[in-house]
């Protein structure tokens, strides 16, 4: 099955500080943008910080293996050797985690490497990497 980049557009309280984060710290190169909207390229997929400050942040969590995962959220799933790499140099940088870097449902189908933050604007993200991406959507 061939994968097709998806599009997320998604609310930020400063575009600046989108900036900052997206496009420094996790690396996204920057696409086309107006002073209400940024284009990131997220691993291929293009997302999109729009200038919205009170639509920024989460709010709802659900319990997940144990930990409480924000409902709202988007991420990527990664290769392990990439999800290390990421989760080692955002640990270097710094970067405040709502839910640290660690592996969820060991043993089970599914086993899954996970890291969850947040960006400047509170939006919640996670990273994860699959023991086994044939698992993706087993049951």
């Amino acid at each position: 099955m061939a994968l097709h980049p998806f599009h997320l557009a998604f609310p930020v309280r400063d575009l600046n500080e989108a900036r900052a984060f997206y496009g420094g710290l996790l690396g996204c190169p920057e696409g086309r943008s107006s002073p209400e909207w940024i284009d990131f390229d997220l691993y291929g997929h293009q997302v999109v910080a729009h200038l919205a400050p009170d639509q920024a942040g989460h709010a709802s969590t659900n319990a997940v293996d144990g930990d409480n995962v924000p409902v709202r959220h988007f991420g990527v799933v990664l290769p392990m050797a990439e999800w290390e790499a990421l989760a080692k140099r955002l640990q270097a940088a710094g970067q405040r985690f709502i839910i640290e870097p660690h592996i969820r449902f060991k043993g089970q189908v599914g086993e899954q490497a996970t890291m969850f933050f947040l960006d400047p604007s509170g939006n919640a993200i996670e990273f994860k990497a699959f023991k086994d991406l044939s698992s993706l959507f087993a049951k």
